[in-house]
């Protein structure tokens, strides 16, 4: 509730923490201070912060209340209640982790006039609405350095996540030093991999945030890493090697050794004690099980034991690991295709194919936890993410999914979901911009009411928060123009940086078709790694030229109107850059062609502006134009050629029709009848030869 007033604040500003609580809270309280000081400048009088130092205020300002210290695991109590007045600043938190959220907030509050920095008058009281709120980080196919991770997990405690989902290994790596099984780091990772006391490290650097590390080892598939180093456990007797590229491949381990299960329990026996959070993800995803049916012995195996298919052995395995993780007092998560027959009730799964899988495991009793419609390594815009709920309201669920009927028991069986960051087309450099600010969008929706959905209101907040972030040391936004520097070869930027700013890469797994294109030492430096998933300014003029059309006025117009002209225009200056960076080359058709239909967009507009309908020659001429580069981006996408437009495209398109559209309705109703005419016939069509390949039934 908004309040009367302002707090302002002065370089007397102080805090007090009521005594009890841990050295976790004074750090947090440490760096809320900084944070703070370091926007607002002002040279804060109380020093370094620290439980042997607390420095008590004569006068505080902001007093954090909190009773207990809270514990990193699922479920514990997150809330807290801010009371901001002209006078002073209350937290008050029924624990640590309460209060680490609260801080969060009120540093989001801080707000400026005239007169300096101060805090509304408010009273918050505020709580999560799902206990798991994660981001998976996959840093087997591209090793992510310590300094990245920690400046995600700075990110991901900003935005109250409260989950470091850790992928650690896979057919490209396996990333964690092993005293057991050494050759596991030593052949197996390139050199990249973590140290225990690394490991460690990381773990007790994200509980000073309030956040768990739970580990994924992906087991039975995904397990070439594994067996480049231990092959004697693997279904075929083969020599691995390690996967350059991304895909899904065969290496699976023997279920039906007993060794193998030693392994296992001694790896697993010296991983887990390295992470104190009590759930363990196998993972257990996308095994096909060709080499458990080339594999003679294993056939044997299945039939001797009634074991029809590959998933009842994918279970029979799962059911074996799991003794191990019963006897070290851990719980298995896994990927939706562990949900078999028999699977014990303490598993979570984590729904990735769809939301079905969720309310179908919560419906049998299972804790779920949602990623679909989170991959944020597929780069759809940040309004997906968001109006995608773990739990929407029934009328928002799709038929396939409305067939369970939860009860609100079952519904609390939902914990939250994950963003999920798979590494195939990511480095160092370029992660953060595949993770932010989009997952920030995901959090509030795990973190806020369901009714809290206005998507103008979020990317109004969410470029604040964009910003926000880079005081923490995410290079989201900066390490775009270092990319553009370079493929500028020393010149001017200023037209790449407009170009884009209107593209965006290929989306789902289109930029990497059947994983070939790119290789893990690939270059992640050209125009489509500096492209972002959301680009603004296509977004900007997608949302004007919705508006205008609706509402004709001059400031819509005049913000088209120049948003056009400069596009037209840009194609010159690309050209000159172009001229001493070869590299370039590959975009000069993509670039010629945002010449072309802003130009296209630029009549269009004149017409609807004058309110004189373009001719018939006029509206199908240019109608084709847009179709021609709809259709070539299109067959792009399915190519194999890897430089076309790098793999990127045009987000203005259809925006630009829309207005071609207005500046002559009838042509445009006529258009969509034919098309709509053309649809129907190839539906039809597929529809008859579907019928006749299936012998007419």
């Amino acid at each position: 509730d908004l309040k009367q007033g302002k707090f302002r604040i002065t370089g007397d500003f102080t805090l007090n923490i009521s005594s009890g609580p841990d050295e976790r809270l004074y750090k947090a309280a440490d760096r809320f201070l900084r944070r703070l000081d370091g926007r607002t400048g002002l040279f804060f009088k109380q020093g370094i912060i620290s439980q042997a130092n607390p420095q008590p205020a004569d006068d505080p300002k902001l007093f954090i209340i909190t009773k207990k210290k809270g514990k990193i695991e699922l479920n514990e109590d997150e809330s807290y209640r801010v009371l901001i007045s002209p006078e002073k600043i209350t937290l008050e938190s029924e624990n640590d982790i309460g209060a680490l959220r609260g801080m969060e907030t009120i540093i989001q509050l801080l707000s400026a006039d005239d007169q300096g920095y101060y805090f509304p008058a408010v009273e918050i009281n505020d709580k999560p609405r799902f206990p798991w709120r994660g981001l998976m980080l996959d840093v087997a196919r591209h090793y992510l350095p310590m300094d990245v991770l920690k400046r995600n997990l700075d990110a991901m405690a900003a935005v109250k996540m409260n989950v470091l989902h850790f992928h650690l290994s896979d057919d490209q790596g396996w990333r964690v030093e092993s005293n057991a099984y050494p050759k596991l780091h030593q052949l197996a990772s390139d050199g990249l991999y973590y140290t225990q006391s690394e490991i460690k490290e990381l773990v007790n650097y994200a509980a000073d945030r309030g956040i768990r590390v739970m580990p994924e080892f992906d087991l039975p598939g995904h397990a070439t890493a594994i067996l480049v180093a231990y092959p004697e456990f693997g279904s075929m007797p083969e020599s691995y090697t390690l996967v350059r590229n991304a895909g899904i491949f065969d290496a699976t381990l023997d279920p039906t050794k007993g060794k193998t299960y030693q392994f296992l329990d001694k790896l697993f026996t010296e991983m887990l004690s390295l992470f104190p959070d009590e759930y363990i993800h196998i993972g257990g995803d996308e095994n096909k099980g060709k080499h458990w049916k080339a594999n003679p012995q294993i056939q044997a195996f299945m039939k001797k034991n009634n074991i029809k298919n590959a998933f009842e052995l994918q279970t029979y395995f799962n059911n074996n690991l799991l003794k191990t993780i019963n006897k070290l007092n851990k719980k298995m998560m896994g990927w939706e295709e562990i949900l078999q027959p028999g699977l014990s009730k303490n598993t979570i799964i984590h729904s990735w194919l769809g939301r079905e899988s969720l309310y179908r495991a919560a419906s049998q009793g299972y804790q779920t936890v949602l990623s679909h419609g989170y991959y944020i390594d597929l780069l759809y815009p940040a309004s997906d993410h968001y109006t995608n709920d773990p739990l929407p309201d029934s009328s928002e669920r799709l038929e396939k999914e409305k067939k369970y009927k939860l009860t609100p028991e079952q519904e609390k069986l939902i914990l939250g979901g994950e963003a999920t960051m798979w590494s195939e087309l990511v480095t160092p450099f370029t992660v953060d911009s595949r993770i932010w600010p989009r997952t920030a969008a995901i959090a509030e929706r795990l973190w806020s009411p369901s009714s809290v959905k206005d998507v103008d209101d979020m990317y109004r907040r969410l470029e604040i928060v964009s910003v926000r972030l880079e005081e923490l040391g995410l290079c989201h936004i900066k390490n775009r123009d270092v990319i553009l520097r370079n493929l500028a070869n020393g010149g001017d930027i200023s037209a790449l940086k407009i170009l884009v700013e209107v593209i965006e890469p290929y989306k789902e797994y289109t930029r990497d078709p059947r994983g070939y294109l790119y290789k893990t030492y690939s270059p992640y430096t050209l125009m489509a790694d500096a492209a972002s998933a959301d680009a603004s300014s296509a977004r900007i003029f997608r949302n004007r030229v919705f508006s205008y059309l609706q509402n004709p006025n001059e400031n819509d117009f005049a913000a088209l109107n120049s948003a056009l002209f400069k596009w037209r225009d840009n194609h010159d200056g690309f050209l000159v850059t172009m001229k001493v960076s070869p590299v370039l080359k590959n975009m000069e058709g993509l670039s010629k062609k945002l010449s072309v239909i802003s130009s296209i967009g630029l009549e269009a507009l004149d017409f609807i502006g004058k309110k004189s309908a373009a001719s018939q020659i006029w509206y199908d001429k240019n109608s084709e134009v847009i179709k021609s580069i709809k259709d070539d981006t299109e067959a792009k996408k399915n190519s194999n050629k890897i430089f076309e437009d790098e793999r990127t495209e045009i987000m203005i398109v259809d925006a630009v029709q829309d207005l071609v559209d207005a500046a002559n309705p009838e042509a445009a109703k006529k258009r969509r009848e034919k098309e709509k005419i053309e649809k129907e016939l190839v539906e039809k069509n597929r529809e008859e030869n579907k019928n006749e390949a299936d012998g007419g039934h």
